[in-house]
């Protein structure tokens, strides 16, 4: 018989019958399933790209008797535990178990949300880990343990690398006929980097600096990914980033190879050809949503990253498959 559990915001939560469709009824085509069953299979990997106009209760879509794993791009949100709580902000991650229907999550209106979850159940993962594996973040240890507690992690900076991540579980470069087997694979894989406390080691000064030059570098990124269409002054980024502006445009081109509106640029592009291949705006919409009020000069910038013009874009990615979001 399918156990029962009193959700904190009202509606009865039934273990056996859950399903998280119904969350995410609001936003459409904004929620997509990527890979994987979390009743069947034990994991799910699932995209979210939305804008609501009000505060979202995301609460009905945690599943009771799950961890689940937040990547969070961009827009603001929140996961209570008791009076513990996750906050998620632009370039973020964490994550958060429950044993019923505890958990308790919102999304701030008014903004685009763009994240990636990754759901496990306990079965699953009590496969790959050991409880009493050394690492392993306590509150979690306790959880597959066998303890029924609720928790939530400290928010986690998200690294460039794990951007780029996510950008790849949008854009599986296998066959078809693989991707059961590659989204198992990175499922585990994101679990090891957020699940484990890396080891403290001594840092030297020289190490240091490199950690902080590559951070301040990450978090430039997480800045203009959130603010496409009107970015911040070089001057307002080197404020929320801490350090001159003339240090961060040297640091940032050491890291990245360009400078930081020529990968404002290439993110715009990345944007454009998103939306373009969703179909939902012709090219001057397009065109303003990236940050250009001028369609002749986002064509011509088009043209140079994708040698093609954008109305021409989606004929040639037609049928490319599932990785149609970044």
């Amino acid at each position: 018989m399918a156990s029962t559990a009193k959700s904190p915001l009202g509606p009865t939560c039934r273990l056996g019958t859950f399903s998280e469709a119904a969350a995410w009824k609001s936003v459409g085509e904004g929620w997509r399933p990527l890979q994987g069953n979390f009743r069947d299979l034990g994991y799910s990997v699932e995209w979210h790209n939305f804008t609501t106009e009000r505060d979202l209760n995301w609460s009905p879509s945690f599943h009771p008797g799950g961890v689940e794993i937040c990547l969070n791009l961009t827009g603001r949100g929140e996961v209570r535990a008791g009076s513990r709580q996750l906050e998620l902000t632009t370039g973020t991650a964490g994550f958060y178990f429950q044993d019923g229907c505890q958990l308790r999550g919102l999304r701030s209106g008014g903004e685009r949300h763009r994240f990636l979850t990754v759901e496990f159940s306990v079965g699953f993962l009590a496969r790959h880990i050991e409880p009493k594996e050394s690492g392993l973040a306590p509150s979690l240890k306790s959880f597959l343990g066998g303890k029924s507690v609720t928790g939530v992690s400290a928010p986690i900076r998200l690294s460039y690398e794990h951007q780029q991540l996510v950008t790849g579980l949008n854009r599986p470069p296998v066959a078809a006929a693989a991707l059961r087997m590659w989204y198992h694979a990175k499922a585990l894989e994101i679990a090891s980097a957020l699940f484990y406390q890396p080891e403290v080691t001594e840092e030297f000064f020289c190490q240091r600096h490199k950690r902080q030059n590559h951070e301040r570098v990450e978090r430039v990124i997480a800045i203009l990914r959130g603010n496409l269409a009107e970015p911040p002054t070089l001057e307002a980024i080197s404020r929320r980033v801490g350090c001159s502006q003339f240090y961060l445009s040297r640091i940032f081109s050491q890291e990245m190879g360009r400078g930081i509106f020529q990968h404002l640029r290439a993110l715009r592009m990345e944007r454009a050809a998103e939306l373009l291949r969703e179909g939902k705006m012709n090219v001057t919409q397009v065109a303003l949503e990236v940050g250009y009020s001028s369609p002749s000069h986002f064509s011509t910038a088009f043209h140079e990253t994708f040698g093609c013009c954008p109305g021409l874009y989606p004929l040639r990615t037609l049928g490319a498959g599932i990785g149609d979001t970044a």
